[in-house]
């Protein structure tokens, strides 16, 4: 059989009325990834960016020889008054006039102020007139004692002749007893009376101020027409007339960590900083070390005196300390000799953070906390025996609240 023909119907398309539309995918893709590309771009603006900080690279010097100052040990502290007082009253009383103002000098016994005296003034003139009616009393009794023992010896003549009795001689004997009797007991309330005297004028100098030692008035506390008392007592009354201290008894006290307080010793020289003039350098020297250790803090109290006295030196300024080596420190140094080499960095990047000594060190865009020793101080510069090497690029200036491991952007100078 011969194959079947086509037909011209068979080549035909049939399209159905309702077709199923195609789903267009190709559009939406492309919009999706638009709107990742550009969510992408909007993170990388909005992303916080680290901090910058500049950096420095440390570099190597020859070890510190025999006659360098080699700093031991740096701390920081307050100037502190070693005499210092609140003078107040030891009565109380009205203020009625104080004579003192911020910044005066004054001397031991000056005149500060005065309180109201009235009531004082008139029981004292009250004790002296008690006073003079006991003596005029004891003038009276001393005249009646001599009569009585002009009485007494005339009643023991007439006894010897018998012309008087023996009670006669025995009335006039006891008068005349009676009258010494009341002649001593006037005599003690004399001391009495004189004592009530001193009382009332020692009650009347103690409205009377006056400074204890020399010094400068650093407050002023009270104004005429306040009451003042030497203790508190609520309300408004005053504790204090004003403040002094003595300039001349400044010195720094500093809570050195009970780990290093082995580097330190009593005469050990020491340079002295203050936050208000950073670039004075103040010669001290260790007075003393407390000899007891704050358990809370794990640190040691350290006096330190200054060489000579100075009037920009106030009270309860901060101050950084260097504390040098001591001479027995500086022979072995100079006995054994340079042994190694040591790396300088600016000032700047030294830090002080739990009583060490740190300086931050930049790594692979991260801060590396250090913890390094001091060998010594330079203009601007601290040399470092341990710690870091050369090389390492360490910051010296950086926003506050970095920590170790935080990210940044290092800007090198």
């Amino acid at each position: 059989m011969s194959a079947p023909q086509p037909r011209l119907e068979d080549l035909r398309i049939h399209r159905d009325k309702n077709p199923a539309a195609p789903r267009r995918t190709g559009p939406l893709i492309v919009g999706i990834a638009a709107l990742a590309v550009v969510a992408a771009i909007a993170w990388w603006l909005a992303r916080p960016k680290a901090p910058e900080v500049r950096t420095v690279a440390a570099r190597e010097v020859a070890a510190a020889g025999p006659g360098a100052v080699r700093t031991v040990l740096n701390a920081s502290g307050y100037v502190t008054a070693r005499r210092e007082a609140t003078v107040s009253s030891k009565i109380t009383g009205k203020v009625v006039e104080v004579l003192i103002e911020e910044g005066v000098k004054v001397t031991a016994g000056q005149l500060l102020a005065r309180l109201d005296d009235a009531n004082t003034r008139a029981s004292l003139q009250l004790a002296h007139a008690q006073l003079d009616a006991a003596k005029s009393a004891l003038e009276e009794t001393r005249v009646r004692v001599g009569e009585a023992e002009r009485e007494q010896t005339r009643q023991q003549q007439l006894v010897s002749r018998g012309v008087a009795t023996t009670a006669d001689y025995d009335r006039a004997e006891s008068t005349t007893k009676a009258l010494n009797a009341r002649l001593a007991q006037l005599a003690t309330e004399i001391t009495v009376a004189e004592r009530g005297v001193a009382l009332w004028q020692q009650q009347l100098d103690d409205t009377v101020i006056r400074a204890p030692f020399a010094g400068i008035v650093t407050s002023k506390n009270a104004q005429p027409g306040e009451m003042i008392s030497p203790m508190s007592s609520g309300g408004f009354t005053r504790t204090g007339i004003c403040t002094i201290v003595d300039m001349d008894s400044l010195e720094i006290e500093i809570d050195v960590n009970e780990s290093y307080i082995n580097r330190v010793a009593p005469g050990q020289p020491v340079e002295a900083t203050l936050d208000a003039y950073a670039d004075w350098k103040i010669p001290c020297k260790v007075i003393a070390i407390i000899p007891t250790a704050d358990r809370q803090k794990s640190t040691v109290r350290v006096r330190v005196g200054f060489d000579q006295p100075d009037a920009r030196i106030l009270p309860e300024m901060s101050v950084k300390v260097a504390f040098r080596e001591t001479a027995a420190g500086a022979t072995a140094a100079a006995s054994a000799g340079p042994t190694a080499r040591n790396v300088v960095v600016p000032a700047a990047a030294l830090r002080q953070e739990g009583g060490r000594d740190v300086v931050f060190v930049v790594a692979s865009g991260r801060l590396e906390r250090r913890a390094v020793t001091v060998a010594g101080t330079r203009t601007g510069e601290t040399e470092l025996s341990a710690g870091i090497g050369a090389g390492e690029r360490v910051v010296v200036e950086a926003p506050a609240g970095l920590t170790d491991g935080a990210n940044v952007t290092e800007k090198k100078l």
